[in-house]
Order: C-alpha cells, then structure tokens, then sequence
C-alpha cells in the first residue's frame, strides 16, 4: 500500500512548516491548556487535511507560489480538525486516540472541553483575519456542521429506522465538511473569480470526504484492536450504526431485534458483530466508498496537469487501498 505521506511529497516542505507553527498559534497563556495544546500537536501526525490544503492550493495556483493566506488556511484546518477530536473524545468517552492517551485522560474532561472550546476560539480567530467573507462563512459552516453532526449521532444511537442517506449526511457533517469546505476555500483563495474551479474542488473534498468515513466505519468490523486503538466493534457496541450494519438489516432481520435491545444480553455484541460478517454488508461498503472515490476523480478532470493533482487524485486510491 502506498504510504500517505509518499503522497504529500509535493507539499512535504509545507507541512514541515505547519507543523513548526502549530504549537506557537495555539499557544494559550493558561499552562494546563498550553501543555494540552502540546500534547495535541507535539506528537506529529499524517496532518491530513492540511496537506489537502497544501495541494489544492498548489494545483489551483497554477505554478504560482502559496500565499500566507493559504499557509494559514491550512493551519486553521487542522486546529478545526483537532478541536473535533478533543470533544468527540470527551462525549464517547474515550481513553485513547490510535494508542495514545486522550487529553481527558490526561487532564480530565473540564481540560478537555476547555481545550476543544479553545482551538476552536482560536481557529475563529484566525480565521476573521483571513479578511475574507465567502472563506469566513465556509469554516464557519464547518464548525456548525461538526456540532449537528454529534447531535445527530447521539439522538440516533441504537436507531434500526436510520437510512443510508441519514448516515451519509451524519458522514458529511462529521467528516466531509471541513474537507470540502477547506478545498473550496483554498481555490477562492487562489482565484476569488473562479466559481467553477471552487466548485469542482468542494466536490472533490465532500466526495474524497464521505470515502473516508466510510472505510473508517469498515474498520470497526474488520482491523484488529492493535490498528483501531480500541476494541473491533466499539461504535456498533455503542450505538452507532453504520454502514456495514445498515445494509447487513436488510439480509439480517434478527440482528435488528438484537439492536433494539441494545445487546442488553450476554452474547449479544458477538452474535451481532458475527452477522454483520456474514451478510454482504461489508462488501457493499466498500462499493460505497469505491463509488465516493470514483466521483473525487471525476471532479478533478477539468484540473489542469500538475504533480499536486496527481497527489489528489492518488490520495482517492489510497483512501480505498486502507480497506485491504
């Protein structure tokens, strides 16, 4: 499988710097919330979303060098992102992210929530000084999106009635928000009087978005503990139903009682997680994030050619290549 980062090699300098200015942005003067932003940033990462930054960035300028607006979207991007993360950790009570421990863990949830609350009063910030409208209301939209997102995830734990399309909103709020909305910003800020191009690149992101999600969700049936950071079929377990299991109801009818009750009985996770497994549920995911990545191509076919569109347009078959 090609290595995420082989990807970002035409933004490998870019993020290097993000990454030297992320722990500076966020720096609180409160020492608890400065030793939580560290923690946060200090222990590097894949820096996803601000890499997608980077290279829309690039491949929509045209040859023209990034600006510091565009630096600072990126940054912005993944203080939104993490802010995320820190409330997502507290509300599904979290002990660890990928094997390390969570801020709540380590500071408890008042830290946690103080953190989350801060990065996002900082990204806001940040953001107002970009002195741009239309780029203001997009990342403004994604922080709304983030909320509405966890409230619908609560509201709709342990619900056999959801629908593909309440999930696959669920996923855009979640997850293919701040992506979309971040790579339409990133064009406006390269060209303000391009409105296709703009468009072209939110399709991209919401679609690149959604595939992502999606093969996420696959993993809480098929990756071990060890590559989850928690245990195999920890948002079945809990309430959330995705993917995998709405569409394994539909061959399964008694998984369907066995969700109503919320496996209120001993064997119950086991004999569900077995039927998911058994039905077509699985393998219909994955035709549904093939189907999502498929479309972030075809938005990137009026790009012109650049080495930062074949990064985007590479990033759609690592995306799949996670689910084998």
């Amino acid at each position: 499988m090609t290595s995420v980062m082989s990807l970002f090699a035409p933004v490998e300098q870019d993020i290097a710097i993000l990454s030297d200015n992320l722990k500076q942005l966020v720096g609180a003067k409160h020492p608890i919330l400065g030793l939580a932003a560290e923690r946060l940033f200090g222990a590097g990462g894949k820096r996803i979303r601000p890499a997608i930054v980077f290279l829309v960035g690039h491949a929509t300028m045209r040859g023209a060098e990034l600006t510091v607006r565009h630096r600072r979207l990126a940054e912005i991007t993944e203080m939104i992102h993490t802010a995320s993360l820190v409330h997502d950790d507290v509300v599904d009570e979290a002990e660890t992210r990928r094997g390390i421990e969570t801020v709540h863990s380590v500071f408890g949830n008042r830290i946690a929530v103080l953190a989350g609350d801060f990065l996002f009063a900082q990204s806001s910030w940040y953001l107002a000084n970009l002195d741009n409208l239309e780029v203001v209301k997009l990342l403004s939209e994604v922080i709304k999106d983030f909320a509405e997102g966890e409230i619908q995830q609560g509201l709709n734990r342990f619900d056999t009635e959801l629908t593909i399309d309440a999930y696959l909103q669920k996923s855009y709020y979640k997850t293919a928000s701040l992506i979309a909305n971040s790579c339409k910003a990133a064009a406006i800020l390269s060209d303000p009087h391009d409105a296709s191009t703009a468009h072209q690149m939110y399709t991209y992101g919401n679609h690149l978005g959604i595939a992502f999600q999606v093969v996420d969700d696959i993993f809480d049936f098929t990756a071990s503990a060890d590559v989850l950071g928690k245990p195999t079929g920890s948002d079945l377990s809990s309430g959330h139903l995705t993917a995998p299991t709405l569409f394994a109801m539909e061959e399964k009818p008694y998984l369907r009682q066995l969700i109503d009750r919320e496996f209120a009985q001993e064997n119950d996770l086991a004999e569900a997680l077995a039927l998911v497994n058994d039905s077509q549920g699985i393998a219909r995911s994955k035709e549904l994030a093939s189907y999502h990545s498929q479309q972030a191509v075809a938005s990137l076919r009026e790009l012109p050619s650049s080495e930062a569109k074949d990064s985007l347009l590479a990033l759609t078959d690592y995306v799949l290549s996670r689910m084998y």
